[in-house]
């Protein structure tokens, strides 16, 4: 891919280039995390691990700021088509992340 991965996926976000699986909308309800969550924090967005040889499609994990709360959101990328997919989103567990919240502690 010849742009930035951050960029691309931000590039997408903010025009709405998203399909969202239906996974990701079963799950949002069951933890209280609204779209407006993951679409109005794209400003924020860093992504904390990449997964380039994913089943379908290459996909990051994101980390994003929404208000006072941080979000993980693992998000596929489509260049070709000049969309990504939303896979599925959480509040990360401290249990299975350092204090920072963007790096996994080793177990």
């Amino acid at each position: 891919m010849g742009v930035d991965v951050l960029t691309f996926i931000k590039f997408c976000v903010k025009r709405r280039r998203i399909y969202w699986t239906y996974h990701i909308n079963m799950r949002l309800k069951g933890r209280l995390i609204s779209r407006e969550a993951i679409l109005s924090s794209v400003d924020s967005y860093e992504i904390i691990e990449e997964y380039p040889k994913d089943k379908y499609l290459p996909s990051y994990l994101v980390c994003t700021e929404y208000q006072t709360e941080v979000i993980h959101v693992l998000i596929a990328i489509d260049s070709a088509n000049d969309v990504v997919t939303i896979i599925t989103a959480y509040r990360p567990d401290r249990d299975e992340w350092e204090k920072d919240l963007r790096t996994r502690r080793r177990r």
